[in-house]
């Protein structure tokens, strides 16, 4: 007896001592409900993998409040090892080097595999430098799409499987579902700076600004007041007039899916990872999903969609121990199995290439239709410097100047050449004060 208890308090001591000597590596992030949820599935599986390294998420609110905190940690000597930004903080990451760790650097410096090839191309081309080395870690990438509801469709008389493909048919669309009465609006949009400026320009390959969108230096000025947005732009305020197409609100719009769950509005715009949400919330329905319409007079074939979601930055002041667990982890969201799941619960792309084919081989594409459709949005054809991305410094500002002018367009105190032009004047301003900050 004595015998056994000396053995378990043994075990007991050398469990303690495994426990103590883990590193532990602080992750924080912007996902809260369900996502953060997944998130913090993800570390616990990541943690029970292993003994020698604990991940420890910290929500720390929006993608915006996430960024900003960690910046004045960073400044303090009390950043995490991990921060997730969204991609809209990309150019302001990418000028603050000094705290920055990039990824390619950190995987070779810890010996871990981390081939760039395997990443599928959209999205470690918006995050690596000008030779091709990728700075973030990808995790949570999205682009936007379609959703629609079959059954308004179909009292409207139209056919539930067929989706608008271009601006015209979702016009016409929208006045046979209003007329008949089958919902109060045709449309709503979530994010109109990301989905209805910035990846309209990318799809029909309009520059959003100098430089190649950005990429190519600070000096960049915007250039999204040009012929397509106006039209677009005036097209959405004549829309929203007529009881067609209503307002999702600025930011993230997030109106726009409480119109949609809520069979108001029978067609919304909005993130690929929003997908769990849609399935969660039609209850009542049947919920479709498609590619983003396009002007058929402006691009014969229209060019893939842009990035959105975050990825994920390692900052400086850490010691090797943590360093080596970080690169551990981002070899551990590399493999296909945990990427895929990730994918296919949360709606995100699948990153890398052995993800996407897993799903393949799974069946999962087949027996979820729709779900591929953000993956062959945003894959196809060849990106040009228009449809590579966006990035540019200070762009969290320039986003809420978009929503102000958005909303001065909707409330007609300016037109759409007027409310543009205003949006790239004052977002040029901000451009100038960032490239003299850095």
């Amino acid at each position: 007896m004595i015998q056994k208890l000396i053995l378990a308090a043994a075990a007991l001591a050398l469990s303690a001592t495994t426990s103590l000597a883990a590193t532990e590596i602080t992750w924080w992030h912007a996902m809260g409900g369900e996502l953060g949820q997944k998130l913090e599935e993800v570390a616990k599986t990541f943690n029970a993998s292993q003994s020698d390294y604990v991940v420890t998420p910290v929500y720390k609110g929006t993608y915006p409040e996430t960024l900003t905190a960690a910046i004045a940690a960073f400044r303090a000597n009390q950043q995490p090892a991990i921060v997730q930004v969204f991609e809209v903080g990309t150019g302001t990451m990418m000028a603050a080097k000094g705290a920055v760790y990039p990824v390619y650097k950190l995987m070779a410096d810890q010996g871990e595999p981390f081939d760039t090839k395997s990443f599928l191309t959209p999205v470690t081309g918006y995050y690596s430098d000008t030779d091709g080395n990728i700075l973030s870690f990808p995790f949570n990438s999205s682009t936007p799409i379609m959703y629609y509801n079959k059954d308004v469709f179909k009292k409207a008389g139209l056919d539930p499987e067929v989706a608008p493909k271009t601006w015209a048919e979702v016009e016409e669309f929208s006045k046979k579902i209003v007329s008949s009465g089958a919902a109060k609006c045709g449309f709503t949009s979530a994010w109109i700076t990301w989905v209805q400026t910035e990846n309209l320009s990318a799809i029909h390959d309009k520059p959003f600004g100098s430089l190649d969108n950005g990429f190519g230096g600070f000096d960049t000025e915007f250039e999204f007041n040009g012929p397509l947005q106006v039209k677009h732009w005036a097209n959405l305020k004549t829309w929203s007039d007529e009881g067609l197409f209503q307002y999702g609100g600025p930011v993230g719009g997030d109106d726009a899916a409480t119109k949609f769950y809520a069979q108001e509005c029978a067609i919304t715009m909005n993130s690929s990872a929003g997908r769990a949400g849609v399935i969660k919330n039609a209850k009542d329905f049947t919920p479709g999903f498609a590619q983003l319409p396009y002007y058929k007079d402006e691009i014969q074939e229209p060019k893939n969609s842009i990035i959105g979601g975050a990825t994920l930055w390692v900052l400086n002041g850490k010691d090797d121990a943590t360093y080596k667990g970080v690169a551990k982890f981002f070899s551990y969201l590399s493999k296909p199995e945990v990427q895929a799941d990730w994918h296919q619960y949360t709606g995100y792309l699948p990153i890398t290439n052995a993800a996407y084919e897993l799903g393949q081989s799974q069946g999962y594409y087949e027996k979820n239709p729709g779900s591929d459709i953000a993956i062959k949005q945003i894959t196809r054809g060849t990106p040009s410097a228009n449809s590579k991305g966006v990035r540019f410094g200070n762009f969290t500002q320039v986003r809420k100047v978009v929503d102000e002018e958005f909303q001065a367009l909707l409330s007609g105190t300016k037109d759409a050449q007027q409310a543009l032009d205003s949006a790239v004047t004052r977002g040029n301003d901000l451009l100038r004060e960032f490239q003299a900050a850095n």
